[in-house]
């Protein structure tokens, strides 16, 4: 048995994985904010998820975890975890210390991707492009993840596609992220939905005319990811995850058509065959807490 812990924002989704990695038990539990909160609340998860799962008392299994934030696998600390209020803890080896087992931490999305990677069963490469509050992606190759020279490989929403597009976070001007995340939705439609990206959705498919062209920012700007990510790396598939995913058909359709509509004015991106690579992760699977489980077994290769 292994744990796997993705630790958002908001909770902290735990799963417990057995043998034959089938999901042995799952539970949700508030993340909190700051180190302290966090260390606590990773570690009841843990104790719970185990619990839950039949690990006999004092035989804690290893855990992986998924986190935001710049990840020092090796030495198992986060820093600039901003929305956890984390600028520097070494979450691995405190909470290693604390329940007597192996721990191992990783970014989130890169999490994300093996386990994206293992639940639809792909065996060569592919990007996972994460659409949620903000946007990036990971990259696994042939099972190994590609963190980069400085694990910076895939923060694809700083790329700036419009010198005259709103300022980033980053501190650039028009970057992917400002045209095609939860966060970009939530400040151009406004409103107090929930789920700003849905309620986005359902207006333009009642004819608001605004909402049409929102929506269409949005598919426009994740085609522009997709395409991306296979000109710089061409892999075999580009799996959309995160929040917004969450539309399912409602936005894979779409962005396999806006790919299509590139295609027929270019022969080179029709040779590319990009609507083809697209695919989304397994619908309510916790991708990212799978992936943290089979990075905490065992060292992940990364090129």
């Amino acid at each position: 048995m292994r744990l796997g812990l993705d630790i958002g924002g908001t909770k902290i989704d735990a799963v417990a994985l057995g043998d034959d990695d089938t999901v042995l038990a799952r539970m949700r539990v508030p993340t909190g904010f700051g180190a302290e909160a966090v260390l606590h609340n990773a570690r009841a998860a843990a104790l719970q998820t185990a619990e839950a799962a039949g690990a006999s008392a004092g035989a804690m299994p290893p855990i992986g975890i998924g986190i935001p934030g710049m990840v020092d696998a090796g030495a198992g600390v986060v820093r600039y975890a901003v929305n956890l209020g984390l600028e520097e803890l070494a979450l691995g080896p405190e909470l290693a210390a604390s329940l007597g087992t192996a721990v191992r931490i990783e970014n989130d999305v890169n999490a994300a991707s093996l386990g994206a990677y293992h639940l639809l069963g792909l065996d060569s490469s592919m990007a996972y492009l994460n659409l949620g509050t903000g946007l990036a992606a990971g990259f696994v190759l042939d099972g190994a993840l590609w963190r980069g020279a400085r694990g910076t490989a895939g923060e694809i929403g700083h790329i700036p596609v419009d010198p005259h597009g709103e300022q980033c976070a980053c501190g650039q001007r028009g970057c992917l992220e400002t045209i095609a995340s939860g966060g970009w939705v939530a400040r151009k439609w406004g409103g107090d939905a929930a789920l700003p990206v849905l309620e986005l959705f359902d207006r333009a498919d009642a004819g608001d005319a605004r909402a049409v062209a929102l929506r269409d920012e949005l598919i426009g700007g994740a085609a522009a990811a997709v395409r991306i990510l296979v000109l710089a790396v061409d892999v075999d598939a580009v799996v959309i995850g995160g929040g917004i995913s969450n539309l399912g058909a409602r936005l894979l359709d779409r962005v396999a058509a806006a790919l299509d509509a590139q295609a027929e004015t270019s022969e080179f991106l029709a040779s590319l065959a990009l609507s083809s690579r697209v695919r989304l992760v397994p619908h309510e699977q916790p991708v990212a807490a799978v992936g943290a489980a089979l990075a905490g077994i065992r060292p992940v290769p990364a090129l």
